[in-house]
């Protein structure tokens, strides 16, 4: 006869064979991200020798229809075996990079507007947020685009304010 104190324990070890499909599954997948990573990308992610060799082998063999999904099966199995956490951190980041690089040039945009349209106040705004940037240059770019916006010119020194603003963002 059982103690309830030791079923309760094994029940904590317990995993079902569905959990075990599904988590093998996941494995898989991740794996076949990895595979479909051009060669660039996949140096920045955390592989060891052995792995970052599979999935070498299986980006050679692509056209090789059951080779190639041998060789996907052989890097599901070997990502089981490995902890997943760091290489699905940059992946994650890998993927994400696009979109951060998207806001960032939206929040710049609304700077350059709010400092072509406010003046010194969104200066100081954008100086508070990047203490690096030079005061001086802002107002004089400014100066530029507002005469140049009163003349009817081109706004070549609002495109030169945005470029300076993503300089001194990105550094």
């Amino acid at each position: 006869m059982h103690d309830s104190h030791d079923f309760d324990q094994d029940d904590d070890q317990y995993v079902s064979k569905s959990q075990l499909k599904r988590d093998a599954e996941a494995q898989q997948a991740l794996g076949n991200k990895l595979v479909e990573l051009s060669t660039g990308k996949l140096d920045k992610i955390p592989l060891d020798d052995e792995l970052r060799d599979a999935i070498a082998l299986a980006q050679r063999i692509r056209n090789k229809r059951e080779g190639f999904r041998r060789q996907l099966q052989h890097i599901g199995k070997l990502m089981r075996n490995r902890d997943t956490g760091p290489i699905e951190q940059a992946l994650y980041q890998l993927e994400n990079a696009h979109h951060e690089q998207n806001a960032l040039f939206h929040q710049l945009e609304k700077h350059r507007d709010a400092i072509l349209g406010e003046g010194d106040a969104a200066i100081q705004a954008f100086l508070d947020s990047y203490p690096s940037a030079d005061r001086q240059k802002l107002r004089q770019l400014y100066r530029q685009a507002q005469k140049q916006q009163q003349q009817n010119k081109p706004p070549s020194a609002a495109r030169e304010l945005f470029k300076y603003l993503r300089e001194v963002a990105t550094v």
